[in-house]
């Protein structure tokens, strides 16, 4: 199991991320991306899902039309890790941020 960062390494690795954000009231990240249209949000959703299941770790997100809103944080270890953080980056290539 992973162990959650802490305040100065979770700070320090969302500085490396574009749009990522801390949850307020919640050891959790937050990023929303927009899409051009459906389709191309649902591509991205299924693209993330291969890489998710890959790691054994699986994000909260929510989809309207062309926003996927994700929320990431490691849910047995009570906070935001390093998979998070590899999740978060792995998002953001195949989103091409």
């Amino acid at each position: 199991m992973s162990a959650p960062l802490s305040d100065l390494e979770r700070a320090e690795s969302l500085a490396t991320l574009v749009g990522w954000d801390q949850v307020e009231d919640r050891d959790a990240i937050h990023k929303t991306y927009s899409f051009k249209d459906f389709s191309e949000a649902f591509g991205f959703m299924a693209r993330a899902a291969l890489e998710a299941e890959k790691a054994d770790h699986h994000p909260e997100w929510f989809n309207v039309y062309k926003t996927v809103a994700v929320t990431l944080s490691t849910h047995d270890a009570g906070g935001v890790t390093d998979k998070d953080i590899a999740l978060a980056r792995a998002m953001d290539a195949i989103a091409g941020a």
